[in-house]
């Protein structure tokens, strides 16, 4: 169930019967038809594995399961939404940026120091961003939330992107993740992540960048 865009802040889907969709609480603006919502305290196919993850991950607000015959219009808090197409690829985003996205993709946790090894959790730490990240993998659609705008940038072989933490949405492909920092450590005594620190993507895929720093 491909979502249509709106506007730059508005998503429509239309759900059909026999296939659910999940949204982030309070996403709904409006919906026409017979349609459902109702708290879902796995999220998807992520299972009780899934769901332990996401407690640990100090996820406090569960997803809300989209069911029924209508059309459903989604945003939330005024933020950009850019809308990601799956054809069988893994996609990773931090969880509170996950809007709406189609019932049929399979959902998990990643843990970031799995792929950054201690400077992966370190990352957690100074940017205030979760040490677990939400996976989504299958064929479907996702909407995600971002402030500013929204830019897809490529990810190739021996040409690894660097992006500021704070400004990452969500990554998919055969992509290693690592926090390196651009200054000694003594230097960034008093300084947020900012320029201090950097999210280094390597191989093969590609990266979504917000035009902000500001936090969800």
């Amino acid at each position: 169930m491909p979502f249509r865009e709106i506007n730059s802040k508005m998503v429509e889907a239309q759900v059909v019967p026999g296939q659910k969709m999940f949204s982030q609480r309070g996403a709904m603006l409006a919906y026409r038809g017979d349609v459902s919502f109702t708290p879902s305290l796995t999220g998807g196919q992520g299972g009780v594995m899934g769901m332990i993850g996401r407690r640990v991950a100090n996820e406090q607000t569960p997803l809300m399961t989209v069911e029924g015959s209508g059309t459903v219009m989604f945003g939330h808090g005024g933020h950009h939404i850019q809308v990601i197409n799956l054809t069988g690829e893994t996609l990773y985003v931090e969880a509170d940026r996950l809007l709406a996205f189609d019932g049929t993709l399979q959902q998990g946790t990643m843990f970031m120091g799995s792929q950054g090894g201690v400077m992966g959790m370190v990352r957690g730490q100074v940017t205030g961003q979760g040490l677990f990240t939400t996976t989504l993998k299958g064929h479907g659609s996702v909407a995600v939330m971002a402030h500013g705008g929204v830019i897809e940038l490529p990810i190739t072989p021996n040409r690894p992107v660097h992006v500021d933490p704070q400004a990452y949405v969500a990554h998919h492909g055969d992509v290693r993740n690592k926090l390196s920092t651009a200054l000694g450590w003594r230097d960034m005594v008093g300084r947020g992540s900012g320029e201090a620190f950097q999210l280094e993507l390597s191989g093969q895929g590609a990266v979504y960048v917000q035009a902000s720093e500001e936090k969800l």
